[in-house]
């Protein structure tokens, strides 16, 4: 291995659906020596989007790996999905990375994407770099994309390069400012680029004003400009056609030069322990200290196997290394070590700090797992990641009998790829629920599922979680009663309740004075009263914030037994239900909508036709405004394909659980007249 952690680069492209990103990974892939020939995705045979669905959708799913060696600088690139439906891969290669380059579509213009990518870079303190693609195409505004691109992300974005003969080419502006532009003059973005970068440190700034450029050395300029790099001071622009070849090379030449390498780059934070006590600690990358590590990328491959792919944070890693996953007593063996091509897999004997490798095989990795060789490790990890959370839902059964088992497994698999598919079993409505960024993000992982593991479900929206609670004091009583010619059954109770406050739960009391029911049968009384509480009373929902007092009774030396004073604490119950002020309740969620100025009067009308209280809209950056709101949880089951189509797909919104409140008369009516509850002969 010729390179060092000094020589390392490790750069993630993003960017939005469609803007050339993977076509780029193949000509950085080709320019650098890495592949013969590049692949193109309308042919199918790119090194990153080997995946079948892929390669059928012209569209990338999850991150691809590979490297270029460029004499002793190491390249790691990662091409990530577009399609906002796969951000949880995108953000996921955010943490193994010093530099995000955001691919912009020179036609397209500025995507929403691009806007969410740049702030997602900004949040985790990379270093950014503005690619601008497809610079060949007829009629694009490259002058005006310059203007754009600093109106929208600041001073800061400079062009590095400039394209010439039609974006057929591109002129240096730093390195060797020599020839033609199509738009501006070369010597002027060339000084703007440093009088930009001379002015982040006192001491460089002081020789350039002393003997201009010519008083800079080398690794002065360097060092500055690996500074503005890492605290947003510069965003260089870059032009480039990836299909042409076009400022591929200038790119490959901006990479190995002065994008900085994991001794340079902002470090990620760790945290060791949880909760209000985690403590942050630092990783240093060398290679002699014990190993940290990160996963950020898990594969699963029906015929290969699980594909932990790790950044090395600190210490090496080599074949034959004992590591532990998290605060786990029992090592695994590293019996082979690999960079990732693809899908293709080349066999290393050692991953050292700031690179990324994988290993195979090992099931107890997880996502966001860290390796390590020593306890005193133990309870480190990586500040979470701030993923968006999955607000579709739908709940799933097996569309064959006999496959929960294959259905459980297979789901489980797909959401140790994706950070934002998430797997729900509602134990109370016994339903198995998948949750997405969309309903496009589910269906797409049903398809995987089906094409990787060969079942199939059926799905309907999921059922929304009310719960019954009462209103008002109340008593009431049953007496149970059997008799079948031997010995009977005979209890009797008397009880009172009480509403609680919100959220305080259920409560249990035993008043009974003078042994009117003995003490070894007040638990059966609870028993049945819990199994009202499960099953609910009024729409067949659990039943919460009851206080229930059982002050007096009956019972009979020879037929009292415990069922017969289960039965009598149910229905005890149930009958002072229904003279309390039964009501159903439903869940209220916090609801953060996301979109363009343009849409908020469109927005905030249709959530006031869905019962919501608008709270207040705060402005972004952007142009883009928050609308803050409380809506009930049924009203927003479907609203992503809602605020799609109200956006032409530039909303987007989050919701967290807040409280439980009563449901409008008209939806409790239709709650318990669907309900038809059983009930036990007596």
């Amino acid at each position: 291995m010729p390179y060092s952690t000094d020589g390392i680069r490790n750069i993630a492209l993003a960017g939005q659906a469609s803007a050339g990103k993977t076509t780029l990974f193949e000509a950085l892939l080709h320019a650098g020596g890495a592949i013969q020939t590049a692949g193109s995705v309308e042919r199918g045979n790119t090194v990153s989007d080997y995946d079948p669905m892929e390669k059928e959708r012209k569209h990338s799913m999850g991150s691809s790996i590979a490297s270029i060696d460029l004499g002793d600088v190491h390249v790691n690139l990662i091409d990530t999905p577009g399609l906002p439906e796969f951000r949880g891969p995108t953000l996921s290669a955010m943490a193994a990375v010093e530099t995000c380059a955001i691919v912009v579509d020179a036609a397209a213009g500025i995507a929403h994407a691009t806007r969410r990518m740049m702030d997602r870079a900004r949040q985790r303190n990379l270093c950014r770099v503005l690619v601008v693609n497809k610079i060949d195409q007829a009629g694009v505004d490259l002058e005006g994309m310059v203007e754009a691109l600093r109106d929208e992300f600041g001073s800061e974005c400079l062009p590095i390069n400039l394209p010439a003969n039609g974006g057929s080419a591109v002129v240096d502006c730093f390195f060797q400012p020599n020839g033609e532009a199509d738009f501006s003059s070369v010597s002027a973005a060339h000084q703007h680029i440093i009088d930009q970068v001379v002015e982040i440190n006192e001491t460089v700034m002081g020789h350039y004003l002393d003997d201009g450029e010519s008083g800079l050395s080398g690794q002065e300029l360097h060092d500055a400009f690996e500074q503005c790099l890492r605290e947003g001071h510069l965003v260089p622009i870059c032009f480039v056609s990836a299909r042409s070849g076009a400022g591929v090379k200038e790119l490959l030449n901006l990479v190995a030069r002065l994008l900085p390498n994991p001794k340079e780059g902002n470090p990620p934070e760790f945290l060791k322990g949880g909760g209000a006590a985690a403590q942050p600690i630092q990783a240093l990358p060398d290679p002699d200290r014990h190993v940290i590590a990160d996963v950020f990328k898990i594969v699963n491959d029906p015929f290969v196997g699980k594909l932990s792919a790790f950044r090395v944070y600190q210490g090496t890693v080599r074949r034959d290394t004992q590591l532990f996953v998290d605060d786990g007593k029992k090592p695994f063996k590293v019996g082979h070590l690999f960079k990732l091509r693809g899908k293709d897999h080349v066999e290393i004997e050692q991953a050292i700090p700031g690179d990324i490798a994988a290993v195979a095989k090992i099931e107890e990795i997880h996502f966001d797992a860290v390796l390590h060789d020593s306890h005193d490790e133990d309870q480190i990890h990586l500040k979470p990641l701030d993923f968006p959370l999955p607000m579709f839902g739908l709940a799933v059964t097996p569309a064959h009998k006999g496959q929960e088992q294959k259905l459980a497994t297979a789901l489980a698999r797909l959401g140790e790829e994706d950070p934002c598919f998430r797997i729900e079993h509602n134990k109370e409505l016994n339903e198995t629920i998948i949750r997405g960024l969309s309903d496009l993000h589910l269906k797409l992982m049903l398809e995987r599922m089906k094409e990787r593991y060969g079942v199939e479900v059926t799905t309907r929206p999921p059922r929304i979680a009310y719960r019954e609670t009462i209103a008002a004091r109340a008593e009431g009583h049953h007496r149970h009663k059997k008799q079948t010619g031997g010995a009977g059954q005979f209890g009797e109770v008397f009880l009172r309740i009480e509403p609680l406050p919100r959220g305080a739960g259920f409560e249990f009391a035993d008043e009974v004075k003078g042994g009117t029911i003995p003490g070894q049968f007040i638990p059966a009384v609870e028993k049945g009263v819990r199994q009202v509480l499960e099953q609910g009373a009024i729409a067949g929902y659990q039943l919460q914030d009851v206080r229930v007092v059982v002050y007096d009774g009956k019972y009979h030396p020879v037929d009292s037994k415990e069922v017969a004073f289960v039965s009598a604490g149910k229905k005890a119950f149930l009958d002072a239900i229904t003279k309390a002020r039964p009501q159903v309740l439903e869940p209220i969620v916090n609801l953060d909508v996301f979109v363009p100025d343009a849409h908020m009067g469109d927005v905030t009308g249709g959530l006031s036709s869905k019962r919501a209280r608008i709270n207040g809209t705060d402005s972004l950056r952007g142009g883009e405004i928050i609308i803050k709101a409380q809506v009930p949880l049924a009203e927003v089951a479907d609203y992503q394909t809602e605020l799609k189509a109200m956006t032409g797909g530039q909303g987007r919104y989050a919701i967290e659980f807040s409280h439980y409140e009563p449901v409008p008369a008209q939806v409790q009516k239709q709650l318990t007249d669907a309900y038809k509850p059983h009930v036990e002969d007596d």
